[in-house]
């Protein structure tokens, strides 16, 4: 495992970069990752600048279906945001530490709110295939953790709290939003796997009957890291399908996942820059 001086020299070499790549004098608000099939919603960000991942040093490079692997930064509903268009996945063979390096770095920048954004399989029955689904908690099940070893204590305490990972401010607000746009909002749970292989029958019903009500293979390691860095959370969830174990439909394919999310693009672009447009 790296040393947390080797971690450092990596976040911050990546930061310097990043600064090359900068106008003079802007002020970053907001992260954004967009999860799969999500990644258009970057079409209406002003003045671009795009950095393909493979270009930053140090970082990894994205794999997985529906995500361009680009980092976006520009304006979006009047703020100056930094996007991940597509993000890095503990499944494609990446440490979640280096999974989440782009986050440090954006607190580096003085990006003090995150919008995690995701496809997710539904697990609660009155959620249904389309809807939106505000993520409230998560519970990761993913048997992996990005705070492992040395902490980095310029970023964050040794043994950070988890409780309000997601910012209850923020909650509200979404909600508040999604209400003048006359959206319905579900809110929920998120249930965080490894992957990439989908949840068996019973592994689905086990978290079921624990009250999480919606799954998926990314999010918590980036809210986590977030968290120890002291920085806000929102996390909003595309409900692709519904991941009920005995219902009597198929599994969806990543294929299926991946379209089903863009059809639920034009939603979730609409609430997203509202949202935006309201932070402070």
């Amino acid at each position: 495992m790296q040393t947390g001086q080797e971690l450092n020299n990596k976040i911050n070499a990546i930061h310097q970069f990043i600064l090359t790549k900068l106008p003079n004098q802007i002020n970053l608000e907001l992260g954004i990752i967009l999860g799969s099939g999500l990644g258009q919603l970057v079409d209406g960000v002003e003045q671009k600048i795009v950095i393909p991942y493979q270009e930053i040093p140090h970082l990894p490079i994205s794999t997985a279906p529906g995500h361009a692997g680009n980092l976006v930064i520009g304006k979006l509903s009047g703020k100056w945001v930094m996007v991940m268009q597509g993000r890095l996945h503990v499944y494609e063979g990446y440490s979640p530490i280096d999974a989440t390096l782009l986050i440090r770095v954006m607190k580096l920048l003085g990006i003090g709110k995150l919008v995690i954004t995701c496809a997710a399989g539904g697990l609660n029955t009155n959620f249904k295939a389309g809807q939106i689904m505000l993520i409230s908690d998560h519970i990761n099940f993913s048997g992996a953790n990005p705070l492992l070893g040395e902490n980095l204590s310029n970023f964050g305490p040794r043994f950070p709290v988890m409780f309000d990972v997601y910012t209850p401010r923020l909650i509200t607000l979404a909600q508040q939003v999604a209400l003048q746009l006359n959206f319905h909002l579900n809110v929920g749970v998120y249930a965080a796997i490894l992957g990439p292989a989908y949840a068996t029958r019973a592994e689905l019903q086990f978290l079921i009957n624990n009250h999480c009500d919606a799954i998926g293979m990314s999010v918590v390691h980036e809210a986590m890291i977030a968290a120890h860095s002291e920085m806000e959370v929102l996390g909003l969830a595309a409900i692709t399908d519904m991941a009920l174990p005995y219902s009597g439909h198929g599994h969806s394919s990543g294929d299926e996942v991946v379209s089903s999310a863009k059809r639920i693009q034009a939603q979730f672009k609409q609430l997203l820059l509202a949202v935006i447009a309201s932070c402070n």
